[in-house]
């Protein structure tokens, strides 16, 4: 994967996490997504848990469909990695 992807992939990331729009406990999540992926472990290891966390985030009910979308276009990107 090149710097260029993982930068953008962080940047919507950061943007999901600085947004009041979404509950706190949601961004706390994505904090720790971010987190994972900047671990030093294999990257498709980190990728699947990733995409496994924003898969749970996407599915809560209060989480709005702008939201939703995005969370859905960050995982179409880590999809490419794999």
């Amino acid at each position: 994967m090149s710097d260029g992807n993982l930068d953008e992939i962080f940047e919507y990331l950061n943007e999901l996490k600085e947004d009041n729009t979404i509950s706190k406990n949601v961004r706390e999540k994505i904090s720790n997504i971010i987190n994972v992926l900047s671990e030093e472990s294999e990257l498709s290891l980190r990728v699947n848990k990733v995409m496994q966390n924003l898969d749970e985030i996407s599915e809560d009910i209060s989480l709005p469909s702008y939201t939703r979308t995005q969370i859905w276009n960050i995982v179409t990107l880590l999809e490419n990695v794999i």
